[in-house]
């Protein structure tokens, strides 16, 4: 079969693997499509921290079941998402149900080889049927559950003001269910059509970029009261610093994005405030559902956020480009 190695930082490389051949209790699934997300751009550029190589990028992918265990609700031909985030189910975390920060994770197409390839098996538990949705959409539940779990951290309430530092699919995931929560959404960037897209296509209300203004921009929006959730989905230091003055007295700071670096902030600022900062990693299978849910409902403007598309064996050529600002990706789809 066809896969698609991260040979090196760099260098993507097209090769023949012999089929999968699954385990006691796993689904063999035909993989169909892989979204492309900041997790495979940072391994391709060798900054994701918790990777060695060669891998087999792709987390974020749907497909067909071929074969199922005997006893399974999954049957040949189904369409299927997966949750890559392979957990234990014995540690700590897990036994309290946060399975998303099992102490021995293992991530496909991170800690293990994942989707771009033909073929995968995978343990049943972490196949889900997708009937009722595309292919396209099956293969984008990933990152939007990833937006949904941290504004369920978050406990966003209706007319909450929210702000997304961010506005790549994470945070545009943040920002689409802080608004189906009933929360005020502002988002902060400093690429312009990224900030065209929230405001044109997903109807959110500010989309500010950053600026030396910019703190006076949001003072002024909140009566200068600032917000009462603030989510970073920016992977950048500085950004997840500055954040911390975008919250309100009482008010909550929730870290999506993972950065291989210190971050400081006034612990007089944060104690005055009486900040509750929480961080927010992957997510659970009821984020799944509730994404799936919410794609049933046509409540996702899921086409207005796949904007790019390649072949499996087009990749290696396409990410090159897609990496590039001007590509104004949003999120990319590979078709396998």
């Amino acid at each position: 079969m066809d896969v698609v190695v991260c040979v090196k930082p760099g260098t993507l490389a097209l090769e023949q693997r012999p089929m999968p051949e699954p385990g006691p209790g796993e689904v063999l699934v035909r993989v169909r499509r892989v979204g492309i997300c900041g997790t495979d751009m940072h391994i391709f550029r060798g900054v994701q921290p918790y990777l060695s190589y060669p891998r087999v990028m792709g987390h974020e992918f749907s497909g067909e079941v071929v074969s199922s265990p005997a006893g399974s609700k999954l049957s040949p031909g189904e369409p299927v998402y997966i949750v890559p985030y392979i957990s234990c189910g014995e540690c700590s975390a897990c036994r309290k149900g946060r399975t998303n920060c099992c102490m021995t994770i293992s991530v496909l197409g991170v800690h293990r080889d994942g989707g771009l390839a033909q073929f995968v098996a995978v343990p049943e538990q972490f196949v889900f049927s997708a009937r009722g949705i595309s292919l396209d959409d099956a293969a984008m539940i990933e990152f939007l559950a990833i937006g949904a779990h941290a504004v369920r951290r978050a406990d966003v309430k209706p007319g909450q003001r929210v702000v997304v530092s961010g506005s790549g699919p994470i945070g545009i995931a943040c920002a689409l269910f802080s608004k189906l929560r009933g929360g005020e959404v502002t988002v902060l960037d400093s690429r312009p059509e990224r900030l065209a897209l929230c405001r044109d296509k997903l109807g959110i209300q500010h989309a500010l970029e950053v600026s030396a203004e910019l703190p006076a921009k949001l003072l002024s929006i909140t009566g200068g009261d600032m917000f009462d959730v603030v989510f970073d989905a920016t992977g950048n230091p500085q950004a997840m610093e500055n954040g911390f003055r975008y919250v309100a007295h009482g008010g909550t700071y929730v870290l999506v994005s993972v950065v291989s670096a210190d971050i400081k902030f006034s612990d007089p600022e944060f104690h005055k405030r009486e900040t509750t900062l929480l961080g927010s990693r992957n997510a659970t299978a009821e984020d799944f559902a509730l994404v799936l849910e919410s794609m049933r409902a046509g409540k996702i403007p899921t086409a207005a956020l796949n904007t790019h598309r390649a072949s499996l064996s087009e990749l290696p050529a396409s990410l090159v480009e897609w990496l590039k600002p001007e590509s104004q990706v949003i999120k990319a789809m590979v078709e396998c």
